[in-house]
């Protein structure tokens, strides 16, 4: 088990970033922080002034800024990447993958050297259940990404890459790693990324692209009937930031973790038409639930259900936090950034 200690994480400020740097100092680590602000724009943090976190406003594809903060420590996370919802897939098909591999390739570039020259342990890359956009297989083992075809989406395809870096690496250059792959996070911080257009979405103009702050700001600004993307029997495992912040330092902490890849997500499916109903009710009570089908994007995958036996198995891992549970953190704050003018 790997004890106290400090870790550079790329992205640090972004939606993700923020749960996994507050579950690292709750538990002893010192955290150096990198994100250049890109996709929110400047935010503050609660943990803004702890005194084992230090954070940098900068480039994560500068290698030599990159080698200057990973000099003293012990491992890094590579979670700086443009990220966004299904509109992202199409509207920057070349850019999601032209940036996020040169992410990839700085982040990797300064991991072995310092794995080589100073006393870096691991990199953790932080992929994504896109690598198994195409599979057809149920659930989902890891493992699978290297026998279904690949995604179809630049966006999955590059994860995928990313991996492969991984890979690479470990061959050439014995780099330890762990691969984490979430699945589908929710909860409080994501707000309306600077790169995503507006999107309408029947009569509200703001429409977001992840489909659970998408769903609570429409039903808070009082769209009836509900407007969904397809059919809403799309199949999704939605999993509380707080769980996959836990999973992700479990990997970081446990020797067990090193040169694997784990699934990170509950255990729980649900539809997006199920989504959309518990939404509802928990705003409107018992007013009659009504929706229209929007048609969907092109890479609206049907259907993502992980196998999450490997970590529970290996890590101890289970995301506790039910789908009720987490709404009712994130109806309340997304309902203050709507007033704040936030979404």
């Amino acid at each position: 088990m790997f004890l106290e200690m400090k870790i550079l994480i790329t992205g640090s400020a972004g939606f993700i970033g923020g749960y996994l740097v507050q579950e690292l100092l709750e538990h002893g680590h010192e955290v150096i922080g990198l994100d250049n602000y890109s996709k929110y724009g400047k935010v503050e943090k609660s943990y803004d002034h702890h005194k084992n976190f230090i954070f940098v406003e900068g480039d994560a594809k500068d290698v030599n800024l990159l080698k200057d903060l990973i000099s003293d420590c012990d491992q890094a996370v590579a979670l700086a990447a443009i990220i966004g919802g299904i509109s992202l897939f199409h509207e920057l098909a070349y850019d999601l993958l032209a940036e996020n591999e040169r992410l990839t390739a700085a982040i990797f570039d300064a991991c072995i050297w310092a794995f080589q020259k100073k006393k870096l342990k691991k990199i953790n890359v932080i992929s994504s259940s896109m690598v198994f956009e195409s599979t057809s297989t149920f659930p989902t083992l890891e493992g699978e990404q290297l026998k279904c075809p690949p995604p179809l989406s630049t966006y999955g395809f590059q994860k995928l890459a990313s991996e492969y870096f991984t890979k690479g690496a470990y061959e050439q250059y014995a780099l330890p790693y762990t691969i984490i792959r979430p699945f589908n996070a929710i909860g409080i911080g994501e707000k309306r990324a600077k790169l995503e257009r507006d999107i309408l979405s029947g009569n509200i103009k703001l429409a977001m692209s992840h489909v659970v702050p998408d769903l609570v700001q429409k039903v808070l600004k009082d769209q009836d009937p509900l407007h969904i993307l397809g059919k809403g029997n799309q199949i999704r495992h939605y999993t509380y930031a707080g769980d996959l912040a836990k999973g992700m330092r479990i990997c970081i902490e446990s020797e067990k973790s090193i040169n694997e890849d784990f699934n990170l997500s509950t255990n729980v499916s649900t539809t997006v038409l199920e989504l959309a109903k518990l939404v509802w009710q928990k705003i409107n009570g018992d007013k009659p639930f009504r929706y229209v089908s929007d048609p969907p994007f092109k890479y609206d995958v049907q259907k993502r259900i992980p196998s999450v036996e490997k970590a529970k198995r290996i890590l101890g891992f289970e995301a506790t936090t039910s789908l009720s549970e987490a709404l009712d953190e994130i109806i309340p704050w997304i309902e203050k950034q709507i007033e704040i003018g936030g979404i």
